[in-house]
């Protein structure tokens, strides 16, 4: 674990968010050119998800010189890339680290935001994750009105969360997501970096942040003085990739975590010279606007 902490902190590269689930897939899927007709039951949709993330993983142009890390939803860290348990093969084939998505959903909005559906025997589902070779954990809120108790709400349950899971030897990857097209996007940042900064002053344990790209440059900068912040990430939260990337270019201590960004102009028909091609061009941005500032 010592050795992934120490990549964890100092390796350059990004983070792929290759984490969709149930709610997210079928316009993954989509979007990858397998339309909803193409399967009949969630078992084939994962199914089709599984081989897209596996062609992704698996493409010679998926290194660590550009990545980081990957964010795997539960269902691909119980299936298989080239004969092993894709975490597995990730650490062993690739030497990149895996963080695993344990959110099981949002709650209805209130007071402006989302807050995480109750998560069951969580403990008994961290309790074997290293032995997994996973480094840590993800968990997504969203926010969409500057409202501060709602944010405050966010705030206080996924540090709650984080707590739990950092006892058990993973990092947390906090992410209190602020919808692109959120009422006063920039007030709702105001809060919620207030409140994190506010429950910062008594965390003892290693944390990531994963934030929407901010409305004012390097605005999570000063969290990255806490020796409790590993990584500050951004999500693409819906930007295309050629408007994420530049705005991570302004944000000089941010890179990227990126899923629909990094998904981009990928396509199941598409011969794999052309698939890797294409996923080469979409790295080598991303790690561009990440790293090359």
């Amino acid at each position: 674990m010592q050795e992934k902490l120490e990549i964890l902190k100092e390796r350059k590269g990004f983070i792929a968010a290759l984490d969709q689930s149930g709610g997210s897939s079928r316009k993954t899927l989509a979007n990858y050119g397998i339309p909803e007709d193409s399967y009949k039951t969630d078992a084939e949709m994962f199914n089709y998800i599984h081989e897209m993330r596996s062609r992704i993983v698996s493409s010679p142009v998926f290194t660590e010189d550009k990545i980081l890390g990957v964010i795997l939803f539960e269902h691909t860290m119980n299936n298989k890339v080239n004969g092993k348990y894709t975490a597995d093969y990730l650490w062993e084939d690739k030497h990149i680290l895996s963080f695993l998505k344990i959110d099981k959903g949002l709650e209805d909005e209130n007071n402006g935001v989302k807050l995480l559906k109750d998560i069951p025997n969580l403990e008994d589902a961290l309790k074997d994750l290293t032995s997994r070779n996973i480094v840590g954990t993800k968990m997504r809120s969203v926010i969409y009105e500057p409202n501060r108790e709602g944010i405050h709400a966010v705030v206080t349950q996924q540090f709650a969360l984080a707590k739990t899971i950092a006892s058990f030897g993973l990092v947390p990857i906090i992410e209190p997501e602020v919808d692109i097209y959120a009422i006063e996007k920039f007030g709702c940042e105001q809060i919620l970096l207030d409140e994190v900064k506010q429950a910062l002053a008594t965390c003892d344990y290693d944390v990531i942040f994963k934030f929407t790209l901010p409305e004012k440059t390097n605005f999570y900068d000063e969290l990255l003085t806490n020796p409790h912040v590993l990584r500050i990430v951004a999500l693409s939260g819906g930007y295309t990739r050629d408007k994420a990337n530049a705005i991570l270019k302004t944000n000089h201590k941010m890179i990227a975590s990126f899923s629909r960004a990094l998904l981009e102009d990928l396509n199941y028909a598409q011969s794999d010279a052309e698939f890797n091609q294409t996923l080469e061009h979409n790295i080598n941005s991303i790690y561009e606007a990440s790293c090359c500032k």
